[in-house]
């Protein structure tokens, strides 16, 4: 067992989504930076897919109520330790401060965190709803008891979140021809505060449509780069919702997905094909 002594301004439970049921209208939710989630999970034994915690730009503070052992990767946080497995006693505190670059820190323990699945998974889910409550202060996390051996590592090498500008790959959406060619990949945008799980605003120069017709609703995937009315793109995060009425002029690739979950308000970045 571990419990909450604080928050920081946003902690959830995350595992890798309720995948499958769009056609239901059920979002897949889940870690928005899987590479980080995963590398958790795999840091403590545990099998993928586990329950882990999802920290935004820190605050958190845990104690340990029987002795646990962690992994915190992500967002790196000063004076915790990074990428690899750690024990904590019993009393021990695990505290996560503001971190240095990036924005989502991970906190995996070693047997999941074993709060009850809603529509077959952990995560919560700030758009729709489902899945446990963001964590306040007092609760009570119960620790699992599946797990795999640990993996016989000290530390995984892996680079911190960039910190500065940077490159975004894309790839043509359905809705590429309603604006002029190339419009999307000739500036830099700015990552705004009006941002969350749900998807990054950016703030640039407005794009102007080309075709000014109505769009019926259609289904939207991870990843997309919605332009709404104001012409400033929303790029669709892990709480997206499955269907919108805006045009979807590129999706982010698949293997960029993870530094645009570590986007933290004020950074820049620019697409390229």
């Amino acid at each position: 067992m571990l419990t909450v002594l604080e928050t920081g301004p946003l902690a959830t439970i995350q595992d890798r989504g309720r995948a499958g049921q769009a056609a239901l209208g059920v979002p897949r939710s889940g870690a928005c930076d899987l590479r980080s989630y995963e590398l958790a999970n795999r840091l403590v034994g545990n099998a993928s897919g586990a329950a882990a915690l999802e920290v935004t730009f820190g605050g958190l503070v845990l104690r340990a109520e029987s002795d646990v052992v962690v992994a915190v990767t992500g967002a790196p946080c000063p004076g915790t330790p990074l990428n690899a497995p750690a024990t904590l006693r019993a009393g021990d505190v695990l505290r996560l401060g503001p971190p240095t670059s990036g924005l989502r820190t991970y906190v995996a323990v070693r047997g999941g965190f074993a709060v009850t699945p809603v529509l077959g998974s952990r995560s919560t889910d700030l758009l729709s709803g489902l899945g446990p409550a963001p964590l306040k202060v007092g609760d009570s996390l119960p620790v699992g008891g599946e797990h795999g051996p640990m993996p016989g590592v000290d530390f995984a090498a892996v680079a911190d979140p960039a910190a500065g500008e940077i490159a975004v790959r894309v790839t043509a959406g359905p809705r590429e021809d309603w604006f002029a060619p190339g419009a999307l990949l000739g500036q830099t945008y700015t990552v705004s505060s009006n941002s969350n799980r749900i998807g990054v605003r950016l703030e640039g120069t407005p794009l102007e449509r080309i075709h000014q017709g109505e769009l019926p609703t259609e289904g939207m995937a991870l990843g997309a780069l919605q332009i709404p009315p104001s012409g400033l793109p929303v790029l669709f995060l892990a709480d997206h919702p499955v269907t919108g009425g805006y045009p979807v002029i590129a999706y982010v690739a698949g293997a960029d997905l993870a530094a645009c979950a570590q986007l933290r308000p004020g950074q820049t970045l620019h697409f390229t094909s």
